[in-house]
């Protein structure tokens, strides 16, 4: 069983839901966001659905890069090592390229790669340290085309991190690093509350609870919740672009 466990992004959504359901399921956590009060309130609750648990929380920007590294080897060694990190912390700011938005396509692209890419090379620096780990990114079916408007960027950061994470797989194969790639279909967060016609979404305990499960199981590649996830993320590769454009 992964005991220690680091999550980003922890202080709502996605990554508030996993850290509850690992909670509930005995383990110890590390949870890094920017929100510093929200984690605090968190691991109130945390310690209320689990007294027995360890949860250590840590305000992190993971814009910040050189504080990704600091953090995550503070949390090993405060831990006596990690067993799974998850990359998790991610923005949607994206809009249709060539609009004047600019800046929050960069930010998009610094937070949901580049930051990705600090994190991945800090776990895996305590990882291949440890000799053991499990690495976990959280992706996006949007990572499987490329999608118009606010999906424009977004979509091509979560292919960034799927191509990233599975080179990562290839290269840890027959070790005992484990490299995980999640794939989340529509879940209902903060970021899409507004949105009222969203295809097969989910409430946040429903995706927490199919995110846990796909994280446990340690494959390669999951998609969550996997019906119809699965078998959408695999059509999608096929559909002519009139039938993608309906998706964004």
């Amino acid at each position: 069983m992964r005991k220690r466990i680091l999550i980003t992004g922890a202080s709502s959504g996605l990554g508030k839901q996993m850290a509850i359901e690992f909670a509930a399921h005995g383990r110890d956590l590390v949870l890094c966001a920017r929100r510093l009060d929200n984690l605090q309130q968190l691991q109130h609750q945390l310690k209320q659905i689990n007294p027995s648990i360890k949860v250590l929380i840590q305000q992190l920007d993971v814009d910040d890069h050189q504080a990704v590294f600091s953090v995550f080897e503070q949390a090993a060694e405060q831990f006596g090592g990690l067993d799974r990190i998850i990359i998790n912390a991610g923005i949607g700011k994206g809009a249709s390229i060539g609009t004047g938005q600019f800046e929050a396509n960069k930010a998009t692209a610094m937070t949901n790669f580049v930051a990705a890419l600090a994190q991945t090379e800090a776990a895996m620096q305590i990882f291949r340290r440890q000799n053991s780990g499990h690495l976990v990114t959280i992706s996006s079916v949007s990572a499987a085309r490329g999608f118009r408007r606010a999906l424009t960027v977004y979509g091509a950061t979560k292919a960034a991190l799927t191509s990233m994470t599975e080179g990562l797989a290839v290269e840890m194969l027959g070790t005992p690093i484990k490299v995980s790639c999640i794939h989340p279909g529509f879940i209902r967060t903060e970021i899409n509350a507004k949105v009222e016609k969203v295809p097969f979404i989910v409430d946040l305990e429903t995706g927490g609870k199919a995110l846990f499960t796909a994280i446990e199981q340690e494959r390669r590649h999951s998609y969550v919740p996997s019906w119809p996830w699965s078998v959408v993320y695999r059509l999608l590769k096929f559909v002519p672009l009139s039938v993608l454009r309906k998706f964004s």
